[in-house]
């Protein structure tokens, strides 16, 4: 049996005490602040390189203002450009991704670009007093690294490297072997709410017991086990000194998991059974099986596919690991799949936002039905060229975004009424939630040019 490995400390932080006024959710100026202080300057997450398989392959992803298009180059790499002509600002690509033979040509004056951003045509070229614009003018090309599988972009060209800007989360998320993942589900949609909003939630558990579980004022939050464990008390709330934030959930395996009888009952009897682990053995103590599934792990995983478990330390065989990756970017780690959540900010409006609820599997689990959370809601229609399912872009009061998920967006959506009231002075934070206000601190310190050391 491999050896395990110990889960790593995360530095203690300190936070000064932000109030968070509603007006950061509703003011235009705060939001013109952000953009050009705080989005301009940081490593977002945008593209997938398994969407990218071939040199001339192309995606493109919108970020406020800004379209983003990144394209596999001859030589495997790939580079990020903002999708603008230089001759007159017409966007060079329409839609979401595609495939460029030798050039892109604006469709304006036919000013044609090579993959690597260099001009290649321009016609009249004897006509600019400037010179010849091939010899003067390529696209605008925007800082670009490969992580996880996943394309990063910064508009900053004198930030960091990424390993500097992730910290941590580096290590950890190469353990996992991320970049093998597949996403099998791809549900996206425009809310009418800021995203700071979607980030805040997802910067503490203590809303789950109620919009998730139905608890009420009556209820014993102690008590409350469900394929996780909440209760603030047994979970492990970590700030990172690059403005990452971790929250490590245990593995409940309680309420829901059990009939009235105390038999263990589906999705959990499932699981157990894949593991060679006995349900009849837990009768009455589901919550036992956290550590009979993490030695069953250890112990069958690498013959069975899993060679990532090795790697890890226990707690990632069995619990969530949720993170919110600075600035919009929270993701709930498993095992063996990834709950991908992402807000990115309207062009104009600081109260709209576009939302990603996108699911991630890794190989082997593909394979086995029993270790895929039902919650996820994903779709096995995987485009045969990407080995992935495409987005489906839904429209918010028309379409469901996917179970539990859609839970979330009925308060994210009633909270940014309240934001605009000026009866609301700001937050009364548990300590709990104290990722969110150093979330909102880490914002202003972008606007005011002190960035993470």
């Amino acid at each position: 049996m491999a050896e395990a490995r110990v889960l790593d400390t995360w530095p203690h932080q300190q936070t000064r005490g932000h109030t968070i006024p509603g007006n950061r959710y509703t003011s235009q100026e705060f939001f013109q602040k952000e953009w050009e202080g705080m989005w301009t300057k940081v490593w977002l997450l945008l593209g997938r390189e398994s969407q990218l398989p071939n040199p001339g392959d192309w995606q493109k992803e919108e970020v406020g203002p800004e379209e983003i298009l990144m394209v596999r180059q001859k030589d495997g790499g790939i580079k990020a450009f903002y999708n603008v002509c230089q001759h007159r600002g017409n966007p060079l690509v329409e839609g979401e991704r595609g495939h460029v033979l030798s050039r892109f040509v604006c469709k304006y004056h036919s000013w044609a670009f090579l993959p690597d951003g260099t001009l290649n045509f321009a016609p009249d070229k004897d006509d600019f007093p400037e010179g010849n614009p091939c010899d003067n003018v390529r696209l605008e090309e925007v800082r670009c690294e490969s992580f996880a599988g996943f394309i990063w972009v910064n508009m900053d060209p004198n930030c960091k490297p990424l390993k500097e800007f992730l910290g941590p989360i580096w290590d950890e998320w190469n353990a996992r072997e991320i970049h093998k993942w597949k996403r099998v589900m791809a549900n996206t949609m425009w809310l009418p709410c800021n995203w700071k909003v979607v980030l805040d939630n997802f910067n503490e558990s203590y809303h789950v017991p109620t919009v998730h579980m139905a608890a009420t004022p009556d209820t014993d939050r102690k008590k409350i086990r469900g394929a996780i464990n909440t209760y603030y008390k047994e979970t492990r709330f970590d700030l990172s000194d690059e403005g990452h934030n971790r929250m490590v959930m245990k593995g409940g395996y309680g309420g829901g998991q059990t009939d009235k009888e105390g038999n263990i009952i589906d999705p959990l009897k499932s699981l157990l059974e894949y593991w060679e682990v006995d349900p009849a053995q837990y009768k009455g103590r589901p919550e036992d099986t956290r550590d009979a599934l993490i030695e069953a792990k250890r112990r069958l995983g690498p013959e069975r596919g899993f060679t990532h478990y090795p790697k890890v330390p226990d707690e990632q065989l069995t619990d969530a690991f949720h993170y919110t990756v600075f600035p919009n970017f929270a993701v709930s780690v498993w095992s063996d799949g990834f709950h991908f959540l992402r807000a990115r900010p309207h062009y104009k409006d600081p109260e709209q936002c576009l939302f990603d609820n996108w699911w991630y599997s890794s190989p082997a689990s593909l394979d086995a039905p029993s270790l895929q959370r039902s919650s996820a809601g994903f779709s096995k229609e995987m485009n045969p060229e990407t080995g992935e399912v495409d987005v489906t872009m839904l429209t918010f009061g028309v379409d469901s975004i996917g179970p539990a998920i859609e839970e979330d967006v009925t308060v994210f959506v009633t909270q940014q009424r309240g934001f605009r009231s000026r009866g609301f002075k700001g937050v009364y934070l548990a300590a709990q939630e104290t990722r969110i206000r150093r979330y909102h601190e880490l914002i202003d310190d972008y606007i005011e040019g002190r960035l993470p050391k």
